[in-house]
């Protein structure tokens, strides 16, 4: 269920693909991967059933979670800093370095987390159109795009 590197991935993302800023996120993220470390999991694709270790879809639900090549489980802040940092754009998530502000910063995701559905309305961010075959519809994924009909 992979969708992009080849090879063991340094680090692959378990995020909604049913959120519009979410999938954004992502796509800034792969945009960024020239060499091709990270891999994408969409937890909201159809049959979705590779889960982290020690992982529900109530978990992948409530926050980012992300493995990184040695099986290490990161959720949250944590996965963010991985990801952006693995992509050359550490200075995305440099508040996240400083200690004294995970707290807030925690606090701050997880609400963010919550209501992600809400927000991405709020921004004007819309997933793809779908496409229609009969009574089947695909929205199709960015991360396949001319690779495969999704």
């Amino acid at each position: 269920m992979s969708e992009h590197t080849t090879g063991t991935p340094a680090l692959t993302l378990y995020y909604d693909g049913a959120c519009a800023f979410c999938t954004d996120a992502m796509l800034t993220l792969l945009r960024h991967d020239r060499s091709g470390v990270l891999d994408f999991v969409d937890i909201a694709a159809p049959g979705f059933a590779d889960f982290p270790p020690g992982t529900d879809m109530a978990a992948l639900n409530a926050r980012l979670h992300a493995v990184t090549a040695d099986g290490r489980v990161l959720s949250g802040l944590d996965s963010m800093q991985a990801a952006y940092s693995l992509v050359g754009m550490g200075w995305a998530v440099l508040p996240l370095r400083i200690r004294p502000l995970r707290p807030a910063l925690a606090w701050a995701y997880d609400h963010f987390a919550r209501n992600r559905y809400r927000v991405s309305r709020l921004l004007g961010m819309r997933l793809p159109a779908p496409h229609c075959d009969g009574d089947v519809c695909h929205r199709g994924s960015p991360f396949t795009k001319g690779l495969r009909d999704d």
